[in-house]
């Protein structure tokens, strides 16, 4: 297997390289939900319907964020969070690695489920975002445990809360964003997949994902996932569309909310 990154313009580099491409098995492409669900909506005028251009193959795993502020931040939980930015509308800051991210949207949807307003600051990727934050730049962040580990071991920065509906057990100490005084249904997370161009066969399809549950399950592959809190999903195909489309009517509202664009 030879891994290709090709990063860049929202996913469209990706696209292009492969969606042409023969649908035979021996190309695969590692999609996040948000390349699924937002992007769609993000990039109206390109009509390009991530799930009519791919074909799903396989569920690999689900990554969720956490709210993280500098070290010497005066906010102890979420709920102070909240007050500051309703004592102060628009004037606390939290970043994301680019508008329509996952941490944008992320940020929205706090700001909707409690009624605050908030000045979103985009950074070019999740590195520059956490430096800033480190360096007190931004209020906060979402973020995920292998984005935000680097500054979090050099004790830059700290957690507030996990945006799960459960506490994880990489840090059972961590409450849930609910816990900590945010809404009690805010939870925000990534799944990824992998997809192929449109049209594989069905058993070449099933082989390949009969192969990567084989592979999810192999001790070390786990063990290397759960220092990262990714959790695996052994997803049927019609599983992942219903996510995509459950993600896609949650950032719908938000994107609509506030007519986000990238066109």
């Amino acid at each position: 297997m030879l891994v290709q990154n090709r990063p860049g313009a929202g996913g469209f580099v990706v696209f292009e390289a492969t969606r042409r491409l023969p649908a035979d098995g021996y190309t695969l492409v590692q999609l996040d939900s948000e390349q699924l669900a937002a992007l769609p909506l993000l990039y109206k005028a390109r009509n390009f319907q991530t799930l009519q251009v791919y074909d799903m193959v396989a569920s690999l795993y689900n990554t969720p964020f956490l709210i993280t502020v500098p070290v010497n931040s005066p906010w102890k939980n979420v709920g102070d969070l909240v007050a500051a930015a309703r004592a102060q509308p628009d004037k606390v800051t939290y970043g994301s690695w680019g508008i329509g991210s996952p941490a944008h949207l992320g940020g929205e949807q706090l700001e909707l489920g409690t009624g605050i307003a908030m000045q979103h600051i985009p950074f070019k990727d999740s590195g520059q975002m956490f430096t800033a934050l480190a360096g007190g730049e931004i209020a906060w962040a979402l973020g995920t445990i292998p984005s935000s580990q680097g500054v979090y071991k050099a004790n830059k920065v700290r957690y507030l809360g996990v945006a799960t509906p459960r506490r994880i057990p990489q840090m059972p100490e961590l409450p849930t964003v609910a816990e900590a005084g945010g809404p009690k249904d805010f939870a925000q997370s990534s799944f990824v997949v992998l997809a192929a161009p449109k049209g594989i066969a069905p058993t070449v399809r099933d082989r390949i994902a009969a192969d990567v549950a084989k592979v999810m399950q192999d001790p070390d592959i786990k063990a290397r996932m759960d220092t990262f809190a990714f959790e695996y999903v052994n997803w049927s195909l019609d599983e992942i569309v219903k996510q995509a489309h459950t993600k896609g009517q949650m950032y719908g509202k938000l994107i609509a909310r506030k007519n986000i664009s990238l066109d």
